[in-house]
């Protein structure tokens, strides 16, 4: 599925065109999505979206009544279209602006959703997250104070959203591996020095997928219809049997909670 870097990606290709812009008609062609379209989002008409922000993987809509909250679920997208382009058969929801332009959901799958938030803030998909991986909040310290007890493997620790948000399957495999850390040590065991090593890895693979667009993997494509490239640096993540970029060893492939991991068994200890 799109992950933070995707996202972002998204919310940067959709914005010049819809801050600041009055909502004069929304339409919702099929409302069974992950979680029904609730008919409050009528309300967002007549609005103006004052801002646009991304919150993990989802991203919001904000106006002086509510915020729409969007997730892409699967397969789904974001796109930036004329008032008359005609809907193909996926395309489930249209916000119409004033500008001439509209905001439109493609999900070929229905694993997304668009709902409606008069306090965003206390949404229960919001409310327990865990910090963004790229603010200052998220540190070395923080991290380090989080694990102490845990004996749930690093790499789970790090994808778990109430710990930190937004790093997907792709991105830990790929920060665990920049840091030299064995996916399978328990995060309660691992030193402040070597959280330092994660968190820096961390931010980095993000921001550097961030600027290239995000990684193409299944169906992504971004507002601009343009597709990720950050796969092509991917140094671990889908690359069993490959060498190692460093030592040249074999890559790794294991299972942990119910999905692929991929590490150096040299490398990472």
């Amino acid at each position: 599925m799109p992950e933070l870097p995707e996202v972002e990606t998204t919310l940067r290709g959709v914005s010049p065109h819809v801050k600041g812009q009055k909502v004069i008609a929304v339409c919702v062609r099929q409302p069974r999505l992950r979680w029904p379209v609730p008919d409050d989002l009528q309300m967002l008409q007549g609005e103006v979206i004052e801002s646009l922000q991304r919150r993990a993987k989802y991203l919001l809509l904000n106006t002086k009544k509510g915020t729409v909250i969007i997730h892409l679920g699967m397969s789904g997208s974001l796109r930036i279209c004329a008032q008359e382009t005609e809907p193909g058969k996926h395309d489930h929801v249209d916000i119409v602006l004033d500008n001439s332009k509209l905001l439109r959901l493609c999900d070929p799958r229905r694993f997304g959703s668009v709902l409606w938030a008069q306090n965003v803030n206390k949404h229960p998909l919001l409310r327990n997250l865990g910090p963004e991986p790229l603010s200052e909040v998220f540190s070395a310290n923080y991290l380090y104070e989080k694990s102490r007890n845990r004996k749930v493997n690093i790499k789970s620790f790090i994808m778990n959203a109430q710990v930190v948000v937004g790093v997907g399957n792709i991105y830990a495999s790929e920060s665990l591996y920049m840091a030299g850390i064995n996916p399978k040590n328990l995060a309660g065991r691992i030193s402040l020095k070597r959280y330092e090593k994660l968190v820096f890895s961390i931010k980095t693979v993000l921001s550097l997928a961030i600027e290239q667009g995000g990684t193409t993997l299944r169906d992504f494509v971004s507002a601009d219809g343009q597709t990720g490239y950050f796969q092509l640096k991917l140094s671990v993540y889908g690359r069993t049997g490959e060498a190692c970029p460093k030592c040249q060893t074999p890559i790794k492939q294991i299972t942990q909670g119910q999905r692929s991991t991929y590490y150096c068994t040299v490398c990472q200890k």
